[in-house]
């Protein structure tokens, strides 16, 4: 697999995020969703990264996520997916193990997310818990919501 750091230019990815925000719209409800859209990804204390099956020319794109500075000490994950054909490969995996790195390496002391609440988030649910996060109340700007759960991990 190869992470690189991506400007959403590229007709994979734009695809992807287009399936991802028709996903999260499809189980919660509109007020509900969090997610940034393409101007988000790109706005300032944003870092957003695709993974690959490889650096050559018939790479395919297994998946993003990006990277959210909340405050100096303080970062949030944003848009996981794994495209629907490489799922249970590693990608969600690598990704996310990419993201706490970077996130360690920013000098952050908690990275922490929101995600949907459903049975379409448990598979998502069970990634985070299996790289030491735990469930807590909402951060930042976020409030209870039936339809969220928040995550963290002290780094």
């Amino acid at each position: 697999m190869h992470i690189i750091e991506d400007d959403l230019s590229g007709p994979e990815i734009r695809a992807l995020l287009e399936e991802h925000f028709a996903h999260m719209l499809a189980n919660s409800p509109k007020d509900s969703c969090h997610f940034l859209d393409f101007e988000g990804l790109k706005g300032p204390g944003v870092t957003f990264w695709s993974v690959w099956t490889d650096a050559g020319p018939k790479a395919e794109l297994m998946g993003c996520g990006a990277l959210r500075e909340i405050d100096p000490a303080h970062g949030e994950i944003k848009s996981m997916r794994t495209h629907s054909a490489h799922l249970r490969k590693g990608a969600g995996a690598a990704m996310l193990e990419h993201i706490i790195a970077t996130a360690r390496a920013c000098g952050y002391r908690r990275l922490s997310l929101e995600t949907g609440s459903g049975p379409a988030f448990d598979a998502a649910h069970g990634l985070y818990l299996r790289h030491g996060f735990d469930y807590c109340t909402p951060f930042g700007d976020y409030v209870e919501d039936p339809f969220s759960r928040f995550m963290t991990l002290a780094l």
